[in-house]
């Protein structure tokens, strides 16, 4: 009897380690495989029971009540893991392997389709294979949303003696965990992607910047690029996994590029890019890791078969990241043009409190609040443009009506005061400005003229700002001005 148990930081926070121990103790027959998240957190630990009709569910599981799943009466019995309607309504293509295989078996990744990719690779030219990653419509999945082809073609086109390949594993927005995941359930797959991205623009050294609060999936992916290096899969090109400085600013491409070079984080201005001088002033090609995950299966089933999920200029798949005040929080993945009331009630079940939902915050903490009356805004990068937000990196956090979005834009001010890098005036100064301004308006003190002095505020720091960093800050402050003027109304 095989029992799959995760292993990903999220099933591990709420007693996955010890589930696993009394099943190695009350089931001494059972083969126990340790797997990453389906992304089913509310389900958490998720066991699994191999079964000749396919794999059947028990969650959450505690560990006093692991003997009632090996006599048939667990309370939480959920039947075939595959059938139920969170996955099955579900677009699984990046994460189709996550809480399914052993993330540390090469041969359980091959068994599932792993490396076809890179198989497909090693046979194109780098031209050829640029030319499918830019006919697949992929775009940067860090935020940006950037033509990952375009990137590409750059760096390949750039002549120089050394070329790198960077992955941006700093995920630090709120509600995010996408990258995470990944990195815990799959990283053979990101390494895949690393690999095919060195063949194509000529690179023969990569680095993998890991967020510093992930202790788990760094030592996941050391674990396994040990593994691929030792059979061979890391020949002509290496990859070294470095544990990030612990700042927000740092994913921000250039600012990560400061830090893995030694320095102290910062924004570095642009031009030149990053394509055509990055790291230790080479040709580098920066992406984060849902993008560089994306290229083994557009390699393996052809830029075709990518470019015809999505909709507009948004192709292939979004990792939707349910959190907040959330009923079913999670990992949803779906083709781009699922709306947001979709995704929150079919996928989430609404509010975790039963109340209604008043704002919605997508694309991290420097991301708008939409209210309800936009909630049926497609999950797509020029539909959330045109209604002044962010897709970012796919984050939802859901706020019931009791959240106070005055409150909130005070939030998104005072973070960019703690987190920039300090390298420019309107972002250094004018956060610090704004959650002094925000603070007299809350406080009933000349409201009219703060309103108006904090709009100016945040047209500066738009237009002045060196990076993302402050020039999106205005985004949280002005949508909540906006959309829910009477929380800054005392």
């Amino acid at each position: 009897m095989k029992v799959y148990v995760p292993r990903d930081a999220a099933a591990l926070s709420v007693g996955a380690e010890a589930v696993a121990r009394a099943i190695a103790r009350l089931g001494p027959d059972a083969e126990i495989v340790r797997t990453g998240s389906r992304g089913m957190f509310w389900l958490e630990p998720l066991v699994e029971i191999e079964t000749p009709a396919g794999r059947v569910g028990y969650g959450p599981v505690e560990p006093e009540t692991v003997s009632s799943i090996f006599d048939g009466t667990h309370p939480n019995a959920l039947g075939l893991v595959e059938d139920l309607p969170y996955l099955k309504n579900q677009e699984r293509v990046t994460f189709v392997r996550c809480g399914v295989t052993d993330p540390l078996s090469i041969a359980d990744y091959r068994a599932h389709g792993g490396f076809r990719g890179l198989e497909t690779a090693r046979n194109m030219a780098p031209a050829a294979i640029v030319e499918a990653v830019l006919q697949s419509g992929l775009r940067g999945r860090g935020g940006a949303g950037f033509p990952c082809g375009i990137k590409w073609r750059t760096v390949l086109n750039e002549p120089a003696d050394q070329k790198y390949i960077v992955c941006n594993a700093d995920e630090g927005d709120s509600g995010n965990y996408a990258d995470r995941m990944l990195m815990e359930g799959d990283p053979f797959l990101l390494i895949e992607g690393m690999i095919i991205a060195g063949l194509a623009v000529g690179a023969n050294q990569g680095y993998i910047y890991v967020r510093s609060e992930y202790p788990h999936a760094f030592r996941t992916l050391n674990d396994a690029v040990a593994i691929a290096r030792d059979a061979g899969y890391l020949q002509g090109f290496d990859i070294d996994v470095r544990l990030g400085a612990g700042a927000y600013i740092c994913g921000e491409e250039t600012a990560l590029l400061e830090s893995l070079e030694g320095r102290r984080g910062q924004v570095r201005p642009k031009p030149p890019l990053p394509a055509i001088s990055g790291l230790f002033g080479k040709p580098t090609v920066v992406n984060n890791v849902l993008t560089l995950a994306a290229v083994p299966t557009i390699l393996d089933k052809g830029a075709e078969f990518y470019r015809d999920l999505g909709m507009g200029r948004s192709r292939g798949t979004l990792a939707i990241q349910l959190a907040g005040n959330v009923k079913h929080a999670g990992l949803v993945e779906k083709a781009f043009g699922i709306t947001l009331r979709e995704a929150i009630y079919d996928f989430g079940g609404g509010t975790a409190s039963g109340r209604p939902l008043r704002a919605v915050q997508v694309g991290g903490p420097l991301g708008a609040y939409f209210p309800e009356s936009l909630l049926d805004t497609p999950l797509d990068y020029e539909a959330f443009a045109a209604r002044k937000g962010m897709l970012g990196h796919g984050g939802v956090v859901v706020f019931d009506d009791t959240v106070d979005l005055a409150r909130q834009a005070r939030f998104a001010m005072e973070f960019c005061a703690i987190e920039s890098c300090g390298k420019c005036t309107p972002c250094r100064v004018g956060s610090t400005r704004g959650v002094e301004t925000i603070d007299k308006i809350i406080g009933t003190h000349e409201p009219a003229k703060n309103l108006e002095l904090l709009r100016d505020l945040c047209d500066l720091m738009v237009d002045g700002s060196l990076c993302a960093m402050g020039g999106l800050t205005p985004y949280p402050v002005l949508s909540a001005l906006q959309h829910f003027p009477e929380d800054f109304a005392r």
